[in-house]
């Protein structure tokens, strides 16, 4: 049996180790045997010890990120023998790093969870932008924390989403009270069987296709997109899409929509054109699942936008 490992990145002071302590008091979750926590930074909020050792959870600490190593994670687990093991990660330090590692071969990410400091979101977006996307690019769950009334949800939503459609965002108040959403108010007419969506559009219309895809099946869209074949879709497959900018001018990357088409052997990478299709839901490499795959009905020739970049914020 694989021994889950529970992985909690975010910058210091964002709520992670508040997280985890209040997880390790849950009764349901230590039951199932002994626990190792390793933690990567000291904020302000410190662990519990006496409480940890009498739960039998055992808190390592890890000093720099070179010390985290396959044989450092190797040695946890022959010392300690853990069921279970959660990893608070250093808030400055590369994910990647951490996730390319051969864990122990008993071991197996089971979850990631990030905490958002809200108050502080648009300070990381602005500075320490490849970080913050790289902590969200891979969650399972997403915690955004000490939220106000007046704060716009959607700014976090349509950037997170961006990067990472499956995340389940959680919205929390100063008092760790849980919020409603705030429900996007879509630009056009969901309930019209054809939908049109203009160039400055397609931002909204991508986030809310790729994760509500159920509620075009069937429909008829229209929009204006540029071509992209990848190398290992099949000749009567093309993506249609645009280049996204999530969070600021260096961050800009392809966005897009599987198509299928009978003469997507005659469009070209980087074409323009005016897509007409009908939408159905199927698995696709491009949303590492289901999503929706778009049967073209109509690709015609079109000029490019004046301004090609799809915004978020």
């Amino acid at each position: 049996m694989n021994i889950p490992v529970f992985l909690f990145t975010g910058f210091l002071e964002s709520g992670k180790t508040t997280f985890i302590v209040d997880t390790l008091r849950d009764e349901e979750f230590t039951s199932k045997g002994k626990t190792l926590v390793v933690h990567c930074e000291d904020g302000e909020i410190e662990y519990p010890i006496k409480e940890l050792k009498a739960k039998n959870i055992s808190l390592v600490s890890v000093e720099s990120e070179e010390e985290l190593t396959e044989e450092f994670l190797e040695k946890l687990n022959k010392k300690y023998q853990p069921k279970q093991v959660i990893i608070e990660h250093n808030g400055m330090w590369d994910v990647n790093r951490f996730l390319a590692l051969a864990l122990p071969e008993s071991w197996a990410i089971a979850q990631i969870l990030t905490t958002i400091d809200a108050s502080t979101f648009s300070m990381y977006v602005n500075n320490m932008r490849s970080l913050l996307m790289q902590q969200v690019a891979y969650s399972d769950l997403i915690v955004i924390n000490r939220c106000t009334k007046d704060m716009d949800q959607l700014v976090f939503r349509r950037n997170i989403k961006a990067i990472n459609r499956k995340a389940q965002l959680i919205y929390e108040t100063v008092d760790g009270v849980i919020m409603d959403h705030q429900q996007e108010v879509l630009p056009y007419n969901i309930n019209s069987s054809e939908i049109t969506i203009v160039d400055e559009d397609f931002g909204i219309f991508y986030l809310d296709i790729t994760e509500h895809p159920e509620k075009y099946q069937g429909k008829i869209v229209k929009f204006r997109g540029t071509v992209y074949k990848e190398r290992d879709v099949s000749k009567n497959s093309f993506v249609a899409g645009r280049l996204a900018m999530t969070c600021c001018a260096d961050d800009i990357s392809y966005i897009g929509l599987v198509c299928k088409y009978t003469l997507a052997e005659n469009l070209k990478s980087q074409d323009s054109v005016y897509i007409s299709a009908r939408v159905n839901i199927g698995v696709s490499s491009l949303y590492k699942g289901e999503g929706p795959i778009l049967r073209v009905l109509s690709a015609e020739e079109a000029e490019k936008p004046e301004d090609d970049i799809v915004y978020f914020n």
